[in-house]
């Protein structure tokens, strides 16, 4: 192995001195020469070391089992803020369901977060369906490391709701990108209070039968 550098360094070395006749040269290539491979290999298994190792994020994903339900919104919270959406963190009591508000009006995402022990039923779904619109939201979503009952899925399918699930995590930040790029659903209009009147009018003349 010694020889082979030393081999190559000499080769190098009598190289650059006949190309550019330069002494200093000669003995740079000489000294770097043999060491120049063994530096691409060693660059070239960092960047596959780099590669294979999970960032913070799905790390942090891969750790959701032992987070609490705090964390585990500062989490959710954390990735949409790095896809440059604004979230408010909704208080502890009285948030109707919802535990983030993100996105900007008039297209803002509700999202529930569920750290759970097994899958997430259709309560949560109700919840953040309900409490979107008093929130402001046009959209909604519930995120959990766990998975989803198809009581859930069904019931969400229905209003159009987003479900992330423990799996999809390492993808959220690119589902919530989706999710706001997206236009939401079409919001009831206001009820009018005046029914327009079934009783048939006295000129109206009578159907037979």
């Amino acid at each position: 192995m010694v020889k082979g550098y030393l081999l190559a360094g000499v080769v190098a070395a009598a190289v650059v001195w006949v190309s550019f006749a330069s002494a200093g040269w000669a003995v740079a290539a000489g000294v770097v020469a043999p060491v120049l491979p063994l530096l691409m290999w060693r660059f070239a298994a960092g960047v596959w070391t780099g590669a294979r190792t999970p960032s913070h994020f799905e790390d942090a994903a891969g750790r959701a089992e032992v987070m609490s339900g705090t964390q585990f919104e500062d989490y959710v919270a954390t990735v949409a803020r790095r896809c440059g959406l604004p979230v408010v963190m909704t208080p502890l009591s009285g948030d109707w369901g919802v535990d983030l508000i993100v996105g900007r009006r008039p297209n803002r995402l509700a999202v529930q977060c569920k750290r759970a022990a097994r899958p997430v039923g259709p309560a949560a779904v109700q919840e953040v369906v309900a409490g979107a619109p008093m929130q402001d939201c046009a959209q909604t979503m519930v995120v959990t490391n766990n998975d989803f009952t198809p009581a859930a899925r069904k019931l969400a399918e229905l209003h159009g709701c987003h479900l992330i699930g423990g799996a999809q995590l390492p993808q959220l930040r690119a589902l919530l990108r989706q999710a706001m790029s997206s236009p939401g659903p079409a919001r009831p209009g206001p009820v009018s209070r005046f029914q327009p009147s079934l009783r048939r009018s006295p000129s109206e003349p009578r159907k037979g039968r």
